[in-house]
C-alpha cells in the first residue's frame, strides 16, 4: 500500500541496463544486487518504496525458487549457481487454488521491492457450495508489515475454517452468525499483526483486511481500511460489497467525485487498519443473497487503483474471464498481469469465486 512518493536519482543495473533507482537494492528486472558504486546516475525518477527489506522466514513461505533468468539452482547463499543472479523470493509471487472453481494470486508488481500483499484462501470442492477467501495489504511505511499480513491473512483464515455457521437455521440469523465469524477473524488477523510486531518498534506493522465468506448461497464480506470486495453477477448489476476506510472514501462522501478523491495527494491514506496503533478493527459486514452465477472478487488496491468503479471492473473482469476460458487461476494471473502493464505501481493480490 502507497503513502507517499518521493523525488530520488534514478541509476542503471549494471547486469542488465534497466533502470533502477539510489533507493533499490536489487534490479526489478533480473534481480541482480545493487551497490552504490556499481551504477551511475542516469535520469529522475519517482521511487515509491524506501523501507528496508525484510526477509521472509521459511516458516512462512519458502525464501526461493528455480533462478527466474535460466532456471538454474539457487545456492545457500541465494544466488544463482549458473548465472550468479539473486533469486526472487517465492514471497514476491505465489498462487493458491484450493479448489478448482476458486484461486488467487499475490504478487509483488514492479516499482516495490518487496510484497507485502497477502492472501488466504479455503473451498469445498463442490462448486458453489464454500468460499472462504482473505486479503490483508501492508501499510508501507511500517515495519514488518509483509510478515504481519502473511500471518494475518493466515490466521483469519483460519478460524474462517473453523467450520460452518448455522445460526437458527433462518437465512437472517446464519447471516449473523457468519457475519459474527468474520469479526472473529478479524480479531484473530489483528491478533496475528501484534504477535509480529516488536514491543519497541518505533513504526508498529500494520495492514488492511478483507474477507469474503460463501456458503450455501449466502454471501458475507466485511472490511478494515481499502482492500474491497465485489460481486460480479452475470445477468444483473455488478456490486461493491465493501466500502473503504479511507480519506478518499470520505471525501466521496460528501460529493466529491471518486475520480478526483481517488487521484489526490491522500487517495490510499486509510483511516482504519489492523496493528499496535489501529483506533478499531471491526470490521464493517455486508450480507448478499446469491441467486445466479458470477464472480466473486476479492482484491488489494494493487488492482482497483486501476479501475476502481463496479461496473468497468466487472467488465475487466468477465473479458478477462472469457479469454482464459473461465478458469480462476489463469483469471487471476491475467488481472494481476494487467495490472502491471498499467504500472504496478504497488503490490497486486487478486482472489476469485466463480459461482
Amino acid at each position: 500500500m502507497d503513502v507517499a512518493m518521493t523525488s530520488t536519482t534514478e541509476t542503471v543495473c549494471p547486469s542488465c541496463g534497466g533502470p533502477v533507482s539510489e533507493a533499490d537494492r536489487f534490479c526489478e528486472a533480473c534481480g541482480a544486487e545493487l551497490s552504490p558504486a556499481a551504477a551511475a546516475p542516469s535520469s529522475t525518477a519517482l521511487d515509491t518504496d524506501t523501507e528496508p527489506t525484510i526477509e521472509i522466514t521459511a516458516a512462512t513461505v519458502e525464501e526461493v525458487g528455480p533462478c527466474k533468468s535460466c532456471g538454474g539452482v539457487v545456492g545457500a547463499d541465494g544466488y544463482c549457481e549458473t548465472c550468479g543472479v539473486k533469486a526472487a523470493k517465492l514471497r514476491d509471487h505465489f498462487e493458491e487454488q484450493p479448489a478448482p472453481w476458486v484461486a488467487g494470486v499475490c504478487d509483488r508488481g514492479i516499482r516495490h521491492s518487496r510484497n507485502e500483499d497477502a492472501m488466504a484462501i479455503a473451498a469445498d470442492a463442490e462448486p458453489g457450495s464454500r468460499a472462504l477467501l482473505v486479503v490483508c495489504d501492508g501499510v508501507s511505511s511500517s515495519l514488518d508489515s509483509d510478515v504481519a499480513s502473511l500471518a494475518a491473512a493466515r490466521a483469519a483464515c483460519e478460524v474462517l475454517q473453523a467450520g460452518h455457521a448455522q445460526g437458527l437455521g433462518t437465512d437472517s440469523s446464519r447471516g449473523s452468525a457468519i457475519a459474527a465469524r468474520l469479526k472473529a477473524a478479524a480479531d484473530a488477523a489483528s491478533d496475528a499483526v501484534l504477535d509480529n510486531t516488536s514491543p519497541d518498534s518505533p513504526n508498529p506493522a500494520s495492514c488492511t483486511f478483507v474477507a469474503a465468506v460463501l456458503e450455501d448461497g449466502l454471501l458475507v464480506a466485511g472490511n478494515v481500511g481499502d482492500s474491497r470486495a465485489y460481486w460480479f453477477p452475470d445477468e444483473a448489476e455488478p456490486v461493491a460489497l465493501t466500502v473503504d476506510d479511507s480519506w478518499a472514501a470520505e471525501l466521496i462522501a460528501t460529493g466529491i467525485s471518486r475520480e478526483e478523491a481517488e487521484s489526490g495527494p491522500h487517495a490510499h491514506a486509510i483511516t482504519r487498519w489492523l496493528g499496535k496503533d489501529a483506533p478499531d478493527h471491526t470490521p464493517r459486514t455486508t450480507t448478499l443473497h446469491v441467486t445466479g452465477p458470477g464472480w466473486l472478487v476479492v482484491c488489494s488496491d494493487g488492482l482497483w487503483n486501476y479501475c476502481s468503479e463496479a461496473a468497468p471492473l466487472a467488465d475487466l473482469v468477465r473479458q478477462t474471464a472469457a479469454g482464459c476460458g473461465g478458469e480462476p487461476k489463469a483469471t487471476a494471473s491475467a488481472l494481476v498481469d494487467w495490472a502491471n502493464a498499467q504500472g504496478g505501481q504497488d503490490n497486486i493480490t487478486v482472489a476469485l469465486a466463480r459461482v
